[in-house]
């Protein structure tokens, strides 16, 4: 298994807790990351942030995902088919991944955690916001960057 995959999964543990119990205290939350990252600092760092960015824009991922799960409701969804797409969501829309491996580890997630029907219901909305993500940020070019890019 991949060590990001790994770092995923955790990070999957602590969003899935968040979502039933309440969000725990950042110092516990890195503790429980470094144990079972076994104090590897550079992915202990990666899932930190994970939990850290998908938390912080958890509403914005949230309007996102309600809008493309067309008759879901985020409340009627099984509690680990959201937090993944939580998660992968955020990693589309505000980290570095890129987008194909965000939505193919999100897969593979679900493959392991969630129900029969998980893989093609997640799959279905990230790539709908991965294809959509791509076509706006396409869209933010003006004409005249693309006539300079051609002129240069």
């Amino acid at each position: 298994m991949s060590t990001r995959r790994r770092a995923r999964e955790i990070v999957l543990q602590l969003l899935y807790e968040a979502d039933v119990n309440g969000t725990r205290d950042a110092v516990s939350a890195r503790r429980f990351i470094k144990s079972r990252l076994q104090g590897r600092s550079a992915l202990s760092a990666f899932a930190e942030k994970l939990l850290t960015g998908t938390l912080e824009h958890r509403d914005q991922v949230d309007r996102h995902l309600s809008r493309l799960a067309k008759g879901w409701a985020l409340g009627r969804m099984a509690v680990t088919d959201r937090n993944v797409m939580r998660m992968a969501a955020y990693e589309i829309l505000f980290a570095e991944t890129p987008g194909r491996v965000a939505v193919n580890e999100a897969v593979v997630l679900i493959k392991r955690y969630g129900d029969k029907n998980s893989p093609r219901f997640v799959n279905g909305i990230l790539d709908r916001l991965l294809k959509e993500f791509e076509a706006n940020a396409l869209g933010d070019v003006g004409e005249e960057d693309v006539i300079q890019d051609n002129d240069g």
